[in-house]
Parts: C-alpha cells; structure tokens; sequence
C-alpha cells in the first residue's frame, strides 16, 4: 500500500463518494431491453391465506428404515422396560413401563422388545431396525442362539409372529454404553409411582454450551455511550 501511494502521489487524483442510481434509470435500462417472450407476473393470487402451493410425496419416509431401541431390568427395585423409536428424520418417542408381575431380567428384556415392536406397528412402520444390549434375547431372535428356557419360547415365539407385518426386520447387538436412552427410561419407570397409565409428551433434551445467564442479554433501560456491541464482548 505505501509503495503505490508513492507511485500515485504524482498525479492530482480526487476521490469522491459515487451517486446515488435514481430508480428511473434502472426502469429505463430494463425496459430498453425488454424480452420478447416475457410475460407479466400475476398478482392477482385466489386464496390470499395461502403463500404458495407446492407438490409433496405421498409417502416422503416410504422405504427409509426407523431404528428402535430397547432395554429391560429385573433387580430389588423393581421390573422396568423402556424404548426408543428413532424416525428416519432423528426424531425421538421414547417410551417407558413397569412390569407389576415377577419376572427375570431376560423376560423384561423381551417385554421391552415388543413394547417397542408393537408401537412401531400402531405407527404402520414397515423397516425397523432393532438394537438392544441383551446378546441372549438378539441372537435368541436371529436364529444364531438356540433357545432353552422355557419362560422365554414363548415370547420368542410371539416376536416372530409380530415382525410378520414388517417388510423388513433387522436385529442388531448393541453396547450398553451406547444404549443408554433406552436404560435411562427403563430406570425412570422403577422411580416413578403411577397407579395407572400415563401419557407424557415427548421429552425435550438440548445441549447448552454456556451458563444459562450469558444467553440473558436484556437491553439497558437507560442510553449511555458505549458502543452497541459492549455486552456482546464482555
């Protein structure tokens, strides 16, 4: 910059601000070169509650897999089952049951898993994929582990039936670790005491980067003179 500045110093150059384009010029330009094939907009609209029609599928998530995650417990605290179904968009339905009648933990694993089968079928899924940390109960279901127990022929016997309304059913292994939703809301069922069934709306979570009073910019009441961007950088 200093070096052109030299360069430039020689010769008288007057800088000034540019004007101000009038609208008529700009209407004037366009209309000397006007199209041949143009063709008014119509603002003339029927329905002046709608801002614009558009053509949708009839089935956008048709084909796309939901996932479902499930978990069971039986210990002293109590018999509890919980799941997650997971839409092809992200969204979360979380729910949650206790089990009044004794149980083994197995067997509250695989309440858990048609709790959670059933639900997809009221929400007419057809692909499911299914993950849960039990490996007895999904190797049980995938034909790869024989099943001995005689309290559990049963309820293998009745997920086969049900995933007969799936185009497509997959079972999968899954960490406890990185099972943790389905846990969590298996756990809650234990802690609350409800003495009939309750519908919850859907739970919320949210990741907050900072103290709740840093998003609590209010305006100062009274004018002073510092700059506008003052509370942004304290």
């Amino acid at each position: 910059m200093a070096r052109w500045q030299i360069l430039l110093s020689e010769f008288d150059i007057v800088y000034v601000n540019q004007k101000a384009v009038k609208g008529s010029a700009i209407a004037d330009f366009l209309a000397s070169r006007a199209l041949e094939d143009y063709e008014p907009l119509n603002f003339d609209f029927p329905n002046e509650d709608l801002m614009c029609i558009a053509t949708t599928e009839e089935h956008p998530q048709e084909g796309h897999p939901w996932k479902l995650n499930f978990d069971g417990a039986s210990n002293a605290v109590g018999n509890r089952i919980g799941t997650v179904l997971i839409s092809p968009n992200g969204d979360h339905y979380p729910f949650t049951s206790r089990l009044d009648f004794d149980c083994t933990n197995n067997m509250a694993e695989y309440e858990g898993c048609i709790m959670g089968i059933r639900a997809a079928m009221e929400r007419k899924i057809k692909v499911l994929e299914v993950y849960g940390d039990p490996a007895l109960v999904i190797y049980q279901l995938k034909g790869e582990w024989e099943t001995r127990d005689p309290k559990l022929i049963n309820y293998r016997r009745l997920i086969l039936e049900l995933i007969k309304e799936f185009d497509d059913i997959v079972f999968y292994y899954l960490p406890r670790e990185e099972n943790q939703m389905a846990d969590a809301l298996a756990t809650l069922a234990s802690m609350i005491k409800v003495n009939q069934p309750e519908d919850v709306k859907p739970i919320q979570m949210s990741i907050y980067e900072a103290p709740a009073h840093c998003y609590n910019l209010e305006e100062e009441e009274e004018n002073d003179d510092h700059p506008w961007y003052r509370d942004i950088l304290r």
